[in-house]
């Protein structure tokens, strides 16, 4: 990877910038996971030094569900977003996505965790006691484009058992991390899904309703998130993008290193690493697994659901295959 970023540094930048087709502005759209006021704060500084870097004019783009940023991205609206895998999986998907770049954990985790919470005074203790699916309580599930907020847990905890979270509780909201978060410590929920990675925030952010939190139920691994650009960028500003990300944090004075890794850390990363749609595999594989269980438990013919089973795991057999190729770092 050093003779990458140190080829990038040495040539790309000003091979880009001689290429009269590079964008002048650069539309750079953030997921929904707290408050917009929030993402600004810690996302600002970031953007500030791509324009400085790359010469591109550097917008943020925030809507209020990921929906809003997979579409600004497939009709042109948003051309480099960071998303989590399965709303990559989505750009990628619908919108011309092209996974470049995979954020990097401050404190060496190797990716995070979905997770479902619950108030410290709750009697709910562990994943069972949310299954009784007696229209008792109120669940905060996330966003349907998240993967940590909707995807795994609905996987993991309710596909796996053939249940529908929507006949269990009285009533199902669905709504971004901090905002589950807080329901949960202000007893609006009774429980709801977030992640080890916005917990951690929270602790920031809202360290006396942190503290109102317990967990009940953790996932397993759930890759770091991407980094995704519409395919159709010209090349001149890609390259001018991928070396801003790839030497952010990394080149530089002792003093710029550290002032990029301090912004960096604001966001709970450390410096980025090269990565690509493979990056998405197992959120595929997992989708298709949830889609199976979906089928088994569904009121389809006993042919119909043995045809569909049966095209779902040829399916899934494709991405096994491809996962088994790809280098592990």
């Amino acid at each position: 990877m050093n003779t990458v970023i140190k080829g990038l540094a040495a040539a790309g930048l000003s091979a880009c910038i001689s290429t009269a087709a590079a964008a002048e502005t650069l539309n750079f759209g953030i997921i929904s996971t707290e408050s917009s006021q929030n993402l600004k704060t810690v996302w600002q500084p970031f953007l500030d030094a791509m324009e400085a870097e790359t010469g591109l004019d550097v917008k943020p783009f925030f809507a209020s569900d990921y929906a809003g940023v997979i579409e600004g991205m497939r009709f042109d609206k948003v051309d480099v977003a960071w998303f989590g895998n399965k709303s990559a999986m989505e750009a990628v998907d619908r919108a011309k996505g092209e996974v470049f770049a995979q954020t990097v954990d401050s404190e060496g985790n190797p990716g995070y965790w979905s997770l479902l919470i619950t108030h410290v005074d709750s009697p709910l203790a562990k994943v069972d006691d949310v299954l009784a699916c007696d229209k008792s309580l109120n669940f905060g599930l996330g966003d349907p484009n998240s993967t940590s907020g909707f995807l795994v847990p609905t996987t993991f905890v309710f596909a796996e058992r053939g249940v529908d979270p929507r006949d269990c509780y009285k009533r199902v909201t669905n709504a971004n991390h901090e905002t589950n978060a807080l329901a949960v410590a202000n007893k609006q929920v009774d429980f709801a899904t977030n992640n080890t990675e916005n917990l951690r925030r929270l602790e920031k952010t809202h360290p006396e309703q942190r503290a109102k939190i317990k967990v009940i139920w953790q996932s397993p691994l759930i890759p770091s998130d991407p980094l995704v650009w519409r395919q159709d960028l010209d090349a001149a500003t890609k390259q001018k993008i991928y070396t801003f990300v790839m030497t952010y944090g990394r080149l530089g004075t002792p003093e710029q290193v550290k002032a990029a890794r301090d912004v960096l850390a604001s966001l709970q990363w450390a410096p980025f690493k090269p990565s690509s749609d493979a990056q998405l595999y197992p959120i595929r594989v997992l989708a298709i697994s949830k889609e199976m269980n979906k089928v088994l438990a569904s009121e389809m013919s006993e042919a119909d659901k043995k045809a569909k089973i049966a095209e779902l795991e040829a399916e899934k057999a494709k991405y096994d295959k491809l996962m088994a190729t790809v280098p592990q770092s």
